[in-house]
This record gives C-alpha cells, sequence and structure tokens, in this order.
C-alpha cells in the first residue's frame, strides 16, 4: 500500500487553531454504513448500557522550554521523556547540535548539561536539587502541534489537557478525549455506559509524517503504556456479554491491540511501537472515537485499517465539503466498521 493512498488537499482555514468554546459542542462525524452529521453531545444516543468506553488518562507536561548558550545563541527544548528527578530525553533545537558534556542556561538560569545522545534524542541533566516536573510547571510551555502555528496561551494549559488526565508524561494530548466534559461523562456513566483508563504517553513522533511511499517500510516511534489487569478483566466481560468496546482515540487503540496482540488481552507495561494500518487484524475494539488526522499520518492509516482505506477517505472529502474543523482542536469521529455500502445520511 503506498503512502500517496493517504493524502488529501485540506483548505488552511479547516485547521482549527482555538479549541471550540465548549468540549462537548463539537460537531461528530458518525462512519459505519453511512454518514451522519451529528454533534458530540449526541455520543450519548450511540452508545448503549454496558458499553465500555477506554479513555487515556495521560496529562500533558509543559514540554517546551526556551534557554540560551554561554555563547548567547538561543535553545529551545521539547522534553520527549523525564527519565527521573532531574534528567530527560529531549529534542533540542540550535544553531548547532550540542556535544556531549556541553551545557547551556534555561531563562530561570538553570544549568542544563548534555549527558548523552540516543539517535535524535538529547539525554539531558538539569543541574538543581529541584525536579525536572517543577521546573516545567513553572517556567515550561504547552507544546502546541505544529500546525496550530502561534504561541501557547493561558488557555492552554487547560483546554489542551483531557478533563480526566492523570498521569504527568506527555507532549501531545490524546486529543479524542478533548470532546469530554465531566457533564458529559457522568451523563455516559447514568446511562449505564462503563468506562476505564489506562495510559499511554504520547510522544512528539505523533506528528512525523511517514515519509516512506511503501507504507510497510516506515519505522513506528515507541511510546511508553500501561494496560492494566482491570481493563482486561473489563474487557473479557463486556465481550462475554454481548456489549462493545469503544476506544477513546489512536492511543488507546495502540494500547490495547499491543496489549493484544497475541490474541486474548493481557496486562502490559512497556515500550510500544505497533504500527497499524490496512490489513491490520484487530482483536480488541469494536468502535473508536478520533479526530481529523494529518494527511500521510501513521493515525490516519490506522483509522482506516478499522474502516477500510476508501470509506475513510471518503469520508474525509465530506467532512471538507461541510467545513468539519480538522486536527488537536478540532471536531470528531465515530467509526466503527460495516460493509454495507456506504451511504450519506
Amino acid at each position: 500500500m503506498k503512502l500517496s493512498d493517504f493524502d488529501y488537499i485540506l483548505p488552511d482555514e479547516l485547521i482549527a487553531r482555538y479549541p471550540a468554546e465548549k468540549r462537548s459542542s463539537s460537531r461528530l462525524l458518525c462512519l459505519g454504513d453511512q454518514l451522519m452529521h451529528r454533534k458530540f453531545i449526541d455520543i450519548l444516543e450511540l452508545l448503549q448500557p454496558n458499553d465500555l468506553l477506554v479513555f487515556n488518562d495521560t496529562k500533558v507536561i509543559p514540554a517546551r522550554l526556551f534557554g540560551s548558550k554561554p555563547t548567547g545563541g538561543k535553545v529551545e527544548l521539547l522534553v520527549e521523556r523525564i527519565l527521573d528527578n532531574n534528567q530527560v530525553l529531549a529534542h533540542v533545537h540550535a544553531n548547532r547540535s550540542p556535544k556531549i558534556g556541553s551545557c547551556f542556561y534555561l531563562e530561570n538560569s538553570v544549568e542544563i548539561k548534555v549527558v548523552d545522545r540516543k539517535n535524535d534524542l538529547f539525554q539531558l541533566e538539569f543541574v538543581t536539587d529541584e525536579a525536572v516536573l517543577d521546573i516545567l510547571n513553572q517556567i515550561g510551555h504547552v507544546p502546541l502541534p505544529p500546525y496550530i502555528d502561534r504561541k501557547d496561551q493561558l488557555l492552554d494549559r487547560e483546554r489542551y489537557q483531557t478533563v480526566y488526565a492523570k498521569q504527568d508524561g506527555s507532549v501531545a494530548a490524546p486529543t479524542a478525549g478533548l470532546h469530554f466534559d465531566k457533564a458529559l461523562i457522568q451523563a455516559l456513566k447514568d446511562k449505564g455506559i462503563k468506562t476505564a483508563f489506562l495510559t499511554l504517553h504520547v510522544g512528539a513522533g505523533t506528528f512525523q509524517p511517514v515519509r516512506v511511499e511503501n507504507i510497510q517500510e516506515h519505522h513506528m516511534h515507541s511510546e511508553w503504556v500501561e494496560v492494566p489487569q482491570n481493563i482486561c478483566d473489563l474487557i473479557v466481560k463486556t465481550k462475554a456479554q454481548g456489549s462493545r468496546v469503544i476506544a477513546v482515540g489512536t492511543t488507546t487503540v495502540r494500547s490495547l491491540e499491543t496489549a493484544a496482540k497475541e490474541g486474548a488481552i493481557k496486562p502490559f507495561k512497556g515500550e510500544t511501537d505497533i504500527f497499524i494500518y490496512p490489513g491490520f487484524k484487530f482483536n480488541v475494539i469494536d468502535a473508536m472515537v478520533t479526530n481529523f488526522h494529518l494527511p500521510k499520518s501513521s493515525l490516519l492509516m490506522l483509522v482506516s485499517a478499522f474502516v477500510g482505506r476508501e470509506k475513510m477517505m471518503a469520508a474525509y472529502q465530506e467532512a471538507i465539503k461541510e467545513k468539519y474543523r480538522f486536527f488537536s482542536y478540532g471536531d470528531a469521529m465515530y467509526v466503527y466498521p460495516d460493509k454495507r455500502p456506504l451511504s450519506v445520511d
């Protein structure tokens, strides 16, 4: 399958650079045997009692930092992963790539020492008694995606974060979850819909396009994930009673399918570089909530694998025609496999 099979042209004005006024007021494009234009709040009607919604409870850290070299040259850091209280793996942007053993300083004068290099990432040590996460919370910036071409603002601290975020570690939000507010989650529970939470810390690699024309040659970035025993038990119980497992976001899909790569779902804790593209056999999910994804991205390939490439690309053209808002702060889709011919409602 070719990379060009997942390309489309998006008018710039459809890129959502700010969130909707209210989380659950976004639009929802439903894709199964037909295309239906709904509001996100209608997810209440689309789910049934005893369905299981699985969320990713990762929390976005203020991972972007600014500093300078001893010579005065500017440095920008994007923390990819916190290793311990004073060390991180990070992307470093400067006029010259830093050498091991060199130092630079953050805008609060904290010294940073380059300890090691691991491919495109640098292992950095914060030379201070203060914990890395505390420093990030003090002077770090929300790491907005490249297509949101503006500086981060105070509103992003709240809105580029799910209301159920708990586990610090992501440099990007699991954006399908941004549409759920506390009132909607409570309404889902009141209807008898079950919820569960796993953790996948989203890395900056999620924004990297696939660059090889033969997509089978693409190597996925690695991300840390934990799927606990209680979720596995809930999934088994849900399936046994004939109800559905609905993943909120592609990160949740990757987590669950990693934990079930041998067929049956089992607890999993560690790194995953699973690459899901058309032809993949799904073992867990029955439906998913997702946002609209970048052209030629691995995330678009994942959703296409679930419902079919032609059906997905047709849905994107319909979304463009109807002026849906795209990407992280944009509108959402509710998708489920259906082999019947596609019609538009």
